[in-house]
């Protein structure tokens, strides 16, 4: 049975109830501009009641406050951080896309089709004055004009992917910081959770953090309940979190986290031909490998990496026909892997991207190579393996899969790369067939026109070119002009047979006819100066997408943390009416306890009950 003053502790209850739902409200108008705040609320009931044992029963016990807690729907949270993911992986495209566009902008005197059409206005003057040796030098300055084009696009992108190169690995230190304060702040509220309270500040502090990594990486978030370990069914109000990225890999678990390191490739780890030296490969803190051509990968690094990497999915990949193990008898032998390829872009060195040395998976094992040859007639490389890296290679590989690195289906810098290399070697290999099968003004061969630069400073020679791998070594990068042309215009090889006089310019016309027929010289189904529009095509395309998804992606990321706010953010005029509400409870709680107050003071003073 309940005491004499015991309508004084259900009047006191709903005084408690009142004053903590006014403090909350003051709470939520002091935050009501505070990013990433939830509004909060208190939660309460009615007490159990009493048995009095008397004919009407039970007694209300009052009112209890059970938790202040956010208002907050998971359901949005989900739906903002994968928009988020696309969001941050399409800024990150259009803004490198536009890049594409200024560098290969075709207006202007600097734009290819100018350089390409002064090339051919140039080599139409040599017909008409051929025993000029000024027409000649205009020729070939022209056409140095065109080899320094390619350099400067070259130079151009491989700045570009260093830089990328370092905003990815900004981006993976990004991903390492977040997850030590995530992790950090989910110690926090256990601890303060483990005693019944809420410790909503601080899930919101975890949220905002969410909210950036989703923008950098794809995330799942998953939280878990902690169940007694001597009684199962028994909650112990601690709850397990954990985040994952890129497809399933902790980042996050409760306390711990992961972090994501990361390795400068070395010479004979390159993916793609044209990639620089020292781009980063990551790692996690266990060993395994970080793989950043995960198609869940998601966010500004998917974007990153795509940008970096990307060669359209143009990787090596043949089966195994023959390996030669290395002669123990010969310390100099190697061990050699003869691999027969079916794709077309292999089968052609215009088109070949395989690196001079590197790393390629054989079955399941990772073989690191020195160097390689290929066979047009049989479409077969043959690999000379390093030994002293590779595994043991022997017979039982025969008959298995041979690929090198997985690569990423998107048209990123090595694309760009890729497509003006192989125009350059086929063009080249035309244009030095023309001349070298004609004859110069003093009646002797034809020279090479277009060479490239090789890493100690020397030119290719036309031996250099005749090798099992022809133009493979020649690229955008050390496009050149055949020096001895440039310091003697005479050694030009224009005339078709040695016997005749130097107005002959046989080599020059069937060098014209090169330039306009398809039949003679094709890139991509157009002629020769028809590069930059297969080139543009791709920009424009990708740089279209880019931009619609970003648009599209951008809209919905504002739609959906609209929907999220009209739930968990402090309405300010709602708030107004809730202080009044709670402050009249407060009042009549407070009338309440006043006049049992003075019914106690009546009945103590008057009967001394």
């Amino acid at each position: 049975m309940p005491s004499q003053f015991f309508g004084l502790y259900i009047a006191g209850s709903g005084l408690r109830a009142a004053n903590a739902a006014l403090n909350t409200t003051a709470n939520n108008i002091s935050n009501a501009q505070t990013v990433g705040y939830s509004r909060q609320q208190v939660t309460q009931q009615a007490n159990l009641a009493l048995r009095t044992f008397t004919t009407y029963g039970c007694a209300g016990a009052g009112v209890d406050t059970i938790a202040i807690e956010r208002v907050r729907d998971s359901f949005y949270d989900v739906k903002y951080w994968d928009n988020n993911c696309k969001y941050g992986e399409f800024s990150v495209k259009k803004y490198y896309t536009g890049m594409f566009e200024d560098y290969f902008d075709d207006e202007g005197s600097s734009g290819f089709t100018s350089i390409f059409n002064n090339f051919s206005n140039c080599l139409q003057s040599v017909t008409t004055n051929s025993s000029s040796d000024k027409s000649k030098q205009q020729f070939i300055a022209s056409a140095k004009a065109l080899t320094d084009y390619f350099n400067n696009i070259y130079g151009s992108l491989q700045e570009l992917q260093k830089d990328i190169n370092l905003e990815i690995k900004q981006n993976v230190e990004a991903i390492n910081s977040l997850a030590q304060k995530i992790s950090t702040l989910n110690k926090q509220i256990n601890t303060i959770e483990l005693s019944g309270a809420r410790a909503n500040e601080l899930r919101d502090q975890r949220d905002l953090l969410i909210d950036e990594l989703s923008e950098i990486v794809d995330v799942e978030i998953n939280e878990i309940p902690v169940l007694a370990a001597d009684d199962p069914k028994r909650d112990t109000n601690i709850n397990r979190y954990m985040v994952r990225i890129a497809g399933g890999q902790i980042l996050v678990d409760g306390s711990d986290y992961n972090t994501i390191s990361y390795v400068a490739r070395s010479d004979d780890e390159k993916v793609n031909q044209t990639d620089v030296d020292g781009l980063y490969r990551f790692m996690w803190d266990n060993g395994n490998e970080f793989n950043l051509s995960n198609a869940t990968l998601g966010g500004k690094l998917k974007g990153l990496v795509d940008i970096r990497d990307g060669n359209n999915g143009a990787n090596f990949n043949g089966k195994v026909e023959l390996v030669t193990p290395k002669d123990p008898a010969d310390p100099n032998s190697s061990t050699t892997v003869a691999i027969k390829v079916t794709e077309d872009y292999l089968k052609t060195m215009q088109d070949c991207t395989l690196p001079e040395k590197g790393v390629i998976n054989i079955g399941n094992t990772l073989c690191y190579y020195s160097s390689w040859e290929f066979d047009e007639a049989t479409s077969t490389y043959t690999f000379t393996m390093n030994d002293q890296k590779s595994p043991v290679i022997d017979k039982k590989m025969e008959g298995k899969d041979a690929k090198t690195e997985k690569q990423i289906k998107y048209q990123g810098i090595p694309y760009y790369m890729e497509q003006m290399n192989a125009w350059i070697r086929g063009f080249s290999e035309k244009v030095n067939e023309i001349f070298t099968n004609g004859f110069n003004a003093s009646g002797e061969a034809g020279c090479i026109f277009f060479t490239g630069t090789k890493g100690n400073g020397e030119e290719y020679t036309e031996n250099d070119f005749t090798d099992a791998n022809g133009y493979y070594e020649l690229t955008a990068g050390n496009f050149t002009i055949n020096s001895d042309l440039i310091r003697d215009a005479n050694l030009l090889g224009t005339k078709s047979t040695s016997d005749i006089g130097v107005e002959e310019c046989g080599q020059i016309k069937e060098l014209i006819a090169l330039l306009t027929n398809k039949n003679t010289f094709s890139f991509r189904n157009g002629t020769a100066g028809q590069l930059l529009e297969a080139i543009l095509s791709d920009v424009s395309l990708n740089a279209g997408d880019a931009n619609m998804f970003y648009d599209t992606y951008d809209c919905l990321k504002n739609s959906i943390d609209n929907q999220r706010s009209s739930i968990s953010s402090v309405d300010e005029d709602e708030e107004a009416v809730g202080m009044v509400k709670f402050q009249y409870s407060y009042t009549l709680a407070s009338k309440m306890v006043q006049t049992l107050t003075e019914v106690y003071d009546q009945l103590i003073l008057r009967t001394g009950v």
